[in-house]
């Protein structure tokens, strides 16, 4: 929480979640962010175990249950900061949640993943669309035997993307290593800041091929059942 005075009794408030004079639950800050609401610095590979312990030791001071017989603004404040840390756990326990994140934090620019195939796939994704036209058009009583080799066919060419998903997952995690040890530097700031951009856009860019892979994987899966 940043620096402010208690909305109850005044009083200064350094950084607690509780007021040290009245012990009034404090809202949480609107700058804070779900990095920070769980004192972890802004890395990606995280310990799960830890942010889990976190996560509960905070819910323990959040939690509605507890303001059940406190007066009306404890209870909107319970219940306000009770949804921003179940907000930023969920977010944070998920590694492609978690760095969609961050790059908005970072960058701003998640909103902006495109969604175009990517280009070594360009053609590839073009015949499966066209695969997908012709099997929706075909009647499942008539045609069976073209019917059933079109459904092997895409569903083998769903395991190949499901194989490239994984793929780029993995790529992403190298990016993890290399955002957190810049991160971890002490180098010049103009320097690490142009480093750090360029491991933001190869990430963006994974995150938006990955995005269209997923959605045409399970595009393929709707279609063949």
């Amino acid at each position: 929480m940043a620096r402010s005075m208690c909305w109850h009794c005044q009083s200064e408030v350094t950084g607690e979640y509780l007021c040290g004079q009245c012990v009034k639950v404090q809202p949480l800050s609107k700058e804070l962010d779900y990095f920070a609401c769980f004192k972890l610095g802004r890395l990606l590979n995280i310990d799960a175990q830890e942010l889990e312990r976190t996560y509960y030791e905070l819910s323990r001071t959040f939690h509605p249950d507890f303001y059940s017989t406190k007066d009306e603004s404890e209870k909107t404040i319970s219940l306000g900061n009770s949804a921003f840390l179940n907000s930023a756990y969920r977010t944070l326990k998920d590694p492609i949640q978690r760095v969609e994140y961050l790059i908005r934090l970072e960058a701003g620019a998640v909103k902006d993943i495109r969604s175009n195939p990517p280009a070594d796939l360009f053609e590839e994704i073009l015949e499966l669309q066209e695969d997908m036209e012709t099997f929706r058009g075909l009647s499942s009583e008539k045609d069976s035997t073209e019917r059933a080799e079109l459904r092997q066919k895409l569903q083998r060419e769903r395991g190949h993307l499901e194989e490239r998903q994984e793929e780029m997952e993995k790529a992403l995690l190298t990016k993890y290593h290399e955002w957190d040890q810049l991160q971890n530097q002490h180098a010049d700031p103009s320097k690490a800041r142009e480093q750090k951009d360029l491991v933001l856009r190869s990430m963006q860019e994974i995150l938006s091929n990955r995005t269209y892979i997923c959605n045409m994987a399970n595009e393929l899966l709707e279609t063949t059942g």
